[in-house]
């Protein structure tokens, strides 16, 4: 068993608990509350992680046999027919639902995920609607959405915790898809790579890239987080960079699959 994996789950784990504890103080009265994400509430929100949730344990069961992979399959016909749209209407469908009803999917989702992604056998990876997927990078993917939907569930409430070191997670991710987000956007990848130096919460210097990058980026992990998960305009985050690669790419940055966002608009 991979203790990278364990610690990204239990990382997973308390992000997802800590989102769940604002969503109880909630409660009914605030489950239809609008989020910072157009034409998205709380339940919405709650609703996107429940099924990407249960969607990456059909994946991940898909391993097992031709059932499991039977599942899994009617998925990604769903995907096929609808690419730009089947991910908010699983989303959209199941926040219809009684409120004690999806929240109870989302708590055996998430403990059903955990089980899945450690029972993978090692060296396997799960079929996904990109690349297909280690455990360990599903479990990373995992959290960068749960984080950044728990901000526009967190911003609903009024108010945001305290950002954790777990963060890293998302930064780490933010990094690593920096060719993705230019080909996102039709354009050639630079070929050479950055200087990433960020100041985690604890303080910490968290660091990417060669030491002597002529192009680099440094600054608040936090910012760099919010900004690759298209949680704060570009304009608004304390990052520096240096160099027309690094600046282009800080404008472009996503961590996520599928369509690059609009974004927030800035201040």
């Amino acid at each position: 068993m991979s203790h990278l994996l364990t610690s990204l789950l239990d990382d997973l784990q308390a992000e997802g608990d800590q989102l769940r504890d604002v969503v109880d103080r909630l409660g009914e009265t605030g489950w239809r509350a609008p989020t910072p994400a157009a034409g998205w509430d709380v339940a919405t929100s709650v609703a996107h992680l429940l099924w990407t949730d249960e969607v990456a344990v059909l994946a991940a069961h898909s391993l097992r046999g031709d059932e499991d992979k039977a599942a899994w399959d009617e998925v990604v016909l769903g995907a096929i027919a609808d690419p730009h749209g089947f991910v908010d209407a699983g989303a959209l469908e199941l926040a219809a639902l009684p409120r004690d009803e999806v929240l109870g999917r989302w708590a055996a989702g998430r403990a059903a995920l955990r089980v899945a992604l450690l029972d993978v056998p090692p060296g396997s990876k799960l079929p996904w609607f990109g690349p297909p997927m280690s455990p360990t990078s599903m479990a990373t993917a995992r959290f960068m959405e749960t984080w950044a939907h728990a901000l526009d569930v967190y911003d609903a409430a009024g108010g945001r915790p305290q950002p954790t070191d777990r963060i890293r997670h998302v930064a780490h991710l933010g990094v690593r898809t920096r060719g993705f987000a230019f080909a996102q956007h039709g354009l050639e990848p630079p070929a050479e790579e950055p200087r990433v130096e960020l100041v985690a919460p604890s303080g910490e210097t968290w660091e990417w890239g060669p030491d002597d990058a002529a192009q680099s980026v440094r600054g608040s992990a936090y910012d760099f987080c919010l900004l690759v998960t298209q949680r704060v305009h570009r304009d608004d985050t304390d990052l520096v960079a240096v160099g027309d690669d690094a600046e282009q790419w800080l404008r472009i940055a996503q961590a996520f699959a599928g369509p690059s966002g609009a974004g927030r608009a800035a201040s």
